[in-house]
């Protein structure tokens, strides 16, 4: 990559986090690096075991305690999301991964763990050639305002929406 982008993955509907393990998907598949940080997520997921398994050019770390968060973040959830975004400062900083993936950090600055400062600081940061990834509903203009590429994911239907039926299929 000659010059690597700020992209936003946002909105109200599924596929933030699985456009960008497609994203990641293409750049291993490119002889790139991959940092793939989690924030508020834990657990081993099908997508988090399968990479794992996969793709070891793509390094995942979790920063979270696999748990909403309503109300006031505890300090063990505010800790876990300062201690992600120093490493991901220091992954996207090391020279050594061309794509390095916010994953949910836009959920963790609406949740009160991490600042717009702290996001826009990152971003910042950028060297050049890397490729900066964030994900999570409801971005803020001033963080839309920095990226390259912002996709805005909508809902337009959703299983768990009242008055549809997955299992048949039909609306009542």
């Amino acid at each position: 990559m000659q010059r690597g982008l700020v992209q936003i993955y946002t909105g109200n509907g599924k596929g933030k986090t699985t456009a960008a393990l497609g994203l990641a998907l293409r750049a291993v598949g490119g002889g790139l690096k991959v940092y793939l940080g989690q924030f508020i997520k834990k657990g081993s997921t099908c997508e988090i075991k399968a990479l794992r398994r996969f793709y070891p050019d793509i390094i995942v770390r979790q920063y979270g305690r696999g748990c909403f968060i309503k109300g006031k973040p505890s300090p063990a959830d505010i800790l876990s999301a300062q201690m992600g975004l120093k490493d991901m400062n220091r992954a996207m900083c090391c020279g050594k991964y061309d794509l390095v993936i916010a994953d949910e950090i836009i959920c963790a600055l609406n949740a009160g763990l991490v600042s717009t400062k702290d996001i826009l600081q990152l971003i910042g940061k950028k060297p050049v050639p890397v490729e900066l990834v964030l994900t999570g509903r409801d971005a803020p203009a001033s963080i839309i305002k920095r990226a390259d590429l912002v996709t805005e994911m909508r809902k337009v239907r959703h299983p768990f929406d009242r008055g549809f039926s997955a299992r048949k299929g039909i609306e009542y």
